[in-house]
């Protein structure tokens, strides 16, 4: 199996999350995508503001449509700060058949350097590094050092989607529309719950 591991904070999962996911699902023949929600990511230490729970829960209403995804709670489960390589050692234990890809967003190459162990972290997976329809190409030289020769990183182009969730959450605690940066069901779900106020 070809196994993408997508993580992130999802706070909240937006169309920009769902279109990389499906961008590299085509681009590399991925057979499943697991959303990966973080307890705590290491670069970001305020956490999130949502509770695991909900983020959950909106993932789950993000994929409903999409037989082919997942969530995996490895992370929200150990909690604490989450790190990569942690995650992906134990789907390689529990999945030693699986391929496993790592989907990242272009923005994130610079700060692999900083992460815990990247070497062993592009041994276990080979990074899918997504561009947005008119970004510059990355710099991907600092993250091919750290890759595995047979996992060099492989470039995915994305269609541009204007959703962050920073903007959402802006959005939302002023009362404004989310319709145009979320599916339905995650705008309804965060309405319903005053998730951001």
């Amino acid at each position: 199996m070809r196994l993408g591991i997508y993580g992130g904070s999802f706070d909240p999962v937006h169309d920009g999350h769902l279109a990389l996911a499906r961008a590299c699902q085509r681009q590399a023949a991925l057979d499943e995508v697991w959303f990966t929600p973080t307890a705590v990511q290491p670069l970001k230490q305020k956490g999130p503001h949502a509770t695991d729970a909900e983020r959950v829960a909106m993932l789950q209403l993000a994929i409903n449509s999409e037989p082919a995804w997942r969530i995996c709670k490895l992370e929200i489960e150990r909690g604490g700060v989450s790190y990569t390589v942690d995650t992906l050692r134990q789907l390689h234990e529990e999945l030693p058949e699986a391929v496993l890809f790592f989907l990242m967003g272009a923005d994130a190459v610079a700060d692999v350097p900083h992460w815990r162990e990247p070497t062993e972290t592009f041994r276990l997976a080979t990074p899918l590094v997504v561009r947005r329809a008119g970004e510059p190409d990355p710099d991907l030289a600092a993250l091919r050092n750290v890759c595995a020769a047979n996992k060099q990183p492989r470039l995915i182009e994305m269609p541009p989607v204007a959703a962050s969730s920073t903007e959402i959450r802006r959005r939302a605690a002023t009362g404004e529309p989310l319709d145009d940066l979320v599916p339905p069901a995650i705008a309804a779900y965060i309405t319903f719950h005053k998730l951001y106020r």
